[in-house]
């Protein structure tokens, strides 16, 4: 376990390497940046599995290993530490398996782009952020992980620069979260204030024992932390800027606008929980807007003709199912879905970068059609793909929705309510999906792209 420490250094060290390397020996050849831009991830992927089941067999709760000091100011005091425990290694088994997954199928993708070693380089450091996130011991050292895939997200919408619109959508994402992490951020000094350290531990520790339930303190605090994660996971009224995030290369729709960053607000809130549980009002604000953007959401996807929007309000919807879980105490029923999730919108959204690519980049689902006989791997990818989103019995989206409803329905007085609204979302879930799954593999055979054909190559392939 005390390897802990490579898994954020080696995708940083890719970042670095990628970075400075042309500045100092000249352009990279392509297949050397796609090396080192996925060999990072993958070394980091392999020490997670390592350090992983070291830790599960230990029988230890959680392993805290402190790096150095980060900074020390009058009272406060900010290690730069980071803390495994079930909840960290979950996350981080999802960011760097599929995020490995996503940069290998980037090796296919984008290789000719004449910014090729620039996208391997972002992406680097935006996994190097996204982990640095979770493992933080202590909410400062959060924030900067917070604020780094903020960074990374802006430079990977907007990475097509010469397009005005692509940096107009960079632009309001930048802007639309900066909303969510200002609120954040006050409420973190609210936090510090109170309580006198930003430490994990000390927090949970102190608060039970400071705070009696419903005390308006650990309200406001809990209600600031809500507004952080509603702006990074795009939950309402902070959600439009991640229909608009599409404008990026599909690998990075996949990545961070699918299985990564917008899960940051549900981590937030599950690793911060005993402050939830403290503030009754607070959670249940959780669960209401999980239900709305859920529902909200799901009725938006079933009016888009853009492939990436429809699976993009798709993901805006599925987060709002695990704020609704988090909001009815499922803790453990919105990291698994978080976790399913992960694993069949990267899939849908990589299937549907094959798709894009294979018929000359066109996005319109009414230009497609008929498209299961041209494009076979597309096809039988999207069809486990949208079985597990629609939750269809053993896959796993079934099990954890499931779970999410039984909570839901246990919620005294608001219970058979939140159930209803979140089997509506259900239900919305799957009229969509078949609408996106009909219209592209089962309609009428577009005259559109008569000379459609499937993009061929293991980097693309393999990771699907």
């Amino acid at each position: 376990m005390d390897s802990l420490w490579l898994i954020p250094t080696l995708p940083l060290l890719g970042f670095l390497l990628l970075t400075l390397a042309p500045l100092t020996i000249g352009t990279l050849p392509r297949k050397l940046t796609g090396l080192i831009g996925a060999g990072s991830i993958g070394l980091a992927a392999l020490v997670t599995l390592l350090v992983g089941q070291d830790f599960l067999a230990s029988g230890q709760s959680s392993f805290n290993q402190v790096l150095w000091q980060w900074f020390s100011t009058g009272d406060l005091h900010i290690n730069f530490g980071l803390q495994l425990d079930a909840l960290s290694l979950v996350m981080l088994s999802v960011i760097t398996g599929i995020g490995f997954l996503i940069h290998v199928y980037s090796t296919g993708f984008m290789f000719d782009d004449p910014s090729f070693g620039r996208f391997m380089a972002y992406m680097n450091l935006f996994v190097a952020a996204m982990v640095m996130l979770v493992l933080a011991d202590n909410l400062a050292l959060l924030f900067l992980g917070w604020e780094g895939v903020g960074l990374c997200s802006y430079l990977l919408i907007g990475f097509w620069y010469t397009d005005p619109h692509n940096g107009y959508c960079a632009r309001k994402a930048f802007v639309v979260t900066r909303v969510g992490d200002t609120a954040m951020a006050i409420g973190l000094f609210l936090l510090f204030r109170e309580i006198g350290t930003l430490d994990i531990g000390e927090i949970i520790t102190i608060s039970s024992s400071q705070w009696s339930t419903g005390d308006s303190t650990v309200t406001l605090i809990a209600f600031l932390l809500l507004g952080g994660a509603v702006g990074k996971s795009a939950q309402l009224p902070l959600q439009t800027w991640l229909p608009d995030a599409m404008a990026g290369p599909t690998p990075i729709s996949a990545l961070i606008h699918a299985a990564t960053m917008v899960t940051a607000g549900v981590y937030l809130i599950a690793r911060t929980h005993p402050l939830f549980i403290l503030a009754p009002d607070a959670l249940m604000a959780v669960a209401f807007v999980g239900a709305a953007t859920l529902l909200v959401a799901g009725f938006t996807a079933l009016t888009q003709t853009d492939i990436k929007r429809i699976l993009a309000y798709s993901t805006v919807s599925q987060i709002g199912y695990m704020f609704l879980a988090l909001g009815v105490g499922a803790w453990s029923g919105a990291i698994f879905h978080l976790m399913t999730h992960a694993f069949f919108k990267a899939l849908l959204f990589l299937g549907a970068g094959t798709i894009i690519l294979s018929l000359h980049h066109e996005h319109n689902i009414f230009k497609m059609g008929g498209m299961r006989k041209r494009l076979p791997l597309a096809f039988l990818c999207f069809m486990v793909g949208s079985a597990a989103l629609v939750a269809l019995p053993l896959t796993s989206g079934y099990y954890s929705k499931h779970d999410i409803m039984l909570y839901a329905w246990a919620m005294p007085n608001t219970g058979p309510w939140l159930w209803g609204l979140a089997l509506i979302g259900a239900l919305l879930t799957a009229i969509y999906t078949f609408r996106l799954v009909f219209v592209v593999f089962f309609g009428p055979e577009s005259s559109h792209h008569p000379d459609a054909t499937e993009v061929k190559g293991l980097s693309m392939a393999a990771p699907l």
